[in-house]
């Protein structure tokens, strides 16, 4: 088998519209864990989100197919709007509004990383996660939803202007106010990660 790792997401694009299927799950593999990440946090329910990121992978199929692909070089960011969107659209369906978890700034996100480690160490960090969640769950709709795609989807804040359809600075200052509010819910309930 051929290593595709190397190669750019425009590469894999191209690749996969003249026919090589391993580039398009090289585009999976690569981006899998950030896409399903953000949409879990979005919906809140593991097997309504393992349902939406195959739909997803679907619809993103359907486009590189159709030859209507044209965000050249953006896979991710392009992907995750597909993502945001079926969410979207499922609560839209369910007539209630998403409810949005993420996480806190670079400090709890160093903590939460995945890594190898033994049994007492993933306890220790699922319940570190878990603290975050709850935390996160207080916040603001807009605030989490901006925190969740800046640092579980990396996209940048023009990409989640775009996805919000707000502009840069409030989506700046979401940020912003998400990341005090998560401060002062550590102070007020004395949480230590």
């Amino acid at each position: 088998m051929k290593c595709l790792n190397n190669l750019t997401d425009q590469q894999l694009v191209h690749l996969y519209m003249n026919g090589d299927v391993d580039a398009l799950a090289t585009l999976v593999v690569r981006y899998k864990d950030k896409i399903y990440t953000s949409i879990y946090l979005l919906v809140k329910d593991k097997y309504l989100a393992e349902d939406i990121f195959q739909d997803v992978f679907i619809r993103i199929i359907d486009t590189l197919k159709g030859g209507r692909y044209t965000d050249e070089g953006k896979f991710l960011p392009w992907a995750m709007r597909i993502a945001h969107n079926l969410c979207v659209d499922h609560f839209r369906k369910v007539k209630r509004s998403p409810a949005i978890k993420t996480s806190d700034d670079r400090d709890i996100f160093e903590v939460l990383n995945f890594f190898e480690a033994g049994v007492d160490q993933r306890m220790m960090s699922e319940q570190t996660n878990e603290k975050v969640r709850k935390m996160i769950d207080m916040l603001p709709e807009d605030q989490r939803e901006v925190i969740i795609m800046r640092h579980y989807a990396d996209l940048s804040f023009k990409e989640i202007s775009k996805l919000t359809q707000c502009s840069i600075n409030t989506a700046l200052g979401r940020m912003r106010y998400g990341l005090i509010n998560l401060r002062k819910l550590m102070t007020e309930k004395q949480i230590a990660l």
